[in-house]
């Protein structure tokens, strides 16, 4: 079992920035690739951006230039750092962990809302 706990959600101004962080803890050992997922009202859970136990990244194109996924892995922890951040942004900010066993993992989530 893998437990992730997000932090860092919060109410910004547009333009403004926020840093997201997911801490793992129970079974790390294993634990490849780790994402940040989010879903705004109404609308499906979508992919923001993920990073391999490698370093290797990928991101919506939403958010690709904005926004800075990081990793470290002694501390098992992702990081999302959230720049020049746009109401379209707000939603509930969901950490996700994929175990090399095949298992995925999902955080409670964090809620971001950026004000126009």
């Amino acid at each position: 079992q893998v437990q992730l706990v997000e932090s860092g959600g919060g109410l910004v101004q547009s333009g403004g920035s926020l840093r997201l962080s997911c801490a793992a803890s129970g079974s790390r050992f294993g634990i490849d690739l780790m994402g940040w997922y989010r879903q705004a009202p109404g609308k499906e859970r979508e992919l923001v951006a993920q990073i391999s136990s490698g370093g290797t990244t990928d991101y919506a194109d939403s958010v690709r230039g904005r926004f800075t996924i990081s990793r470290d892995n002694i501390k098992n922890t992702v990081y999302l750092q959230m720049n020049s951040l746009k109401p379209e942004d707000t939603a509930v900010y969901y950490c996700k962990a994929h175990h090399s066993y095949g298992m995925n993992y999902w955080g409670a989530g964090t809620l971001v809302t950026v004000s126009s």
